[in-house]
């Protein structure tokens, strides 16, 4: 019998998933109904919240009563949660535009599902509104993989930088988008977000970029993942909440 594989975003950091902490971000700040574009694992992700009470709070059940009694509390009370399938195979453009029949408010708030920051939602949000354009992405920076050979100009080796800040900024996964960017959604199941949308906004001025300094990470690999571990048992800077 075969092992399932655990999809990234139920990947655990702490005792919770690595979702489950980006989502805290956001409801710490008092965004809380969400909506998960599910594709590969979207059953389990279901099924982790579906079961989260019983796995997670003490309670009394009477047999044949079949409605528990909790006595502790609850530590996602007010969370609204759609989950909207939007297929397996399916790239983030289009998922976007599929999730995007539940949002019922002019303006929502895209992010992955691998990331975590320090970041200040409400001002992100200003941002993006004092701009008045179609989409704002946050700019981070982040650490090189790789170590940096330092040269001289006779191209001797003068020093090495293990994992250095890039300097230029990458999307850090946490944007700001009007409805009309579903006009830029447009085609198949295909669609990558970040390729045509973001360069056609980008050619016609639409997309601006706001600049988050302070803590950052993803996890796209195990050692990422252990980073990320290392960091929760140390305090977690992107801890914002009690």
């Amino acid at each position: 019998m075969g092992q399932r594989t655990v999809p990234k975003p139920l990947v655990e950091i702490g005792d919770r998933p690595v979702l489950w902490h980006v989502m805290k971000i956001y409801a710490a700040q008092g965004f809380r109904r969400f909506i998960l574009a599910l594709g590969y694992g979207g059953e389990q992700i279901k099924r982790y919240f579906l079961e989260y009470d019983w796995q997670d709070r003490d309670f009394t059940l009477e047999l044949g009563d079949g409605e528990p009694r909790f006595h502790t509390p609850n530590d996602v009370a007010g969370w609204t949660i759609t989950f909207a399938e939007t297929g397996l195979e399916t790239m983030k453009g289009a998922r976007v535009r599929k999730a995007a029949r539940y949002v019922t408010a002019p303006r929502f708030f895209v992010t992955y599902a691998d990331g975590v920051a320090d970041i200040d939602l409400h001002a992100l949000l200003a941002y993006h509104q004092q701009h008045g354009l179609t989409a704002t992405v946050t700019g981070v920076q982040a650490f090189s993989r790789f170590g940096v050979i330092e040269t001289d100009s006779q191209a001797r080796v003068t020093g090495f930088r293990e994992k250095p800040l890039v300097e230029t900024l990458i999307n850090g996964g946490f944007m700001v988008f009007e409805r009309r960017i579903l006009d830029y959604l447009e085609g198949g199941d295909d669609l990558v977000l970040e390729q045509e949308p973001f360069h056609r906004l980008a050619a016609e001025r639409e997309l601006s970029v706001y600049e988050h300094c302070g803590f950052w990470r993803a996890m796209d690999t195990f050692k990422e993942a252990q980073e990320l571990n290392t960091l929760w048992d140390e305090g977690a800077p992107w801890k914002t909440w009690a």
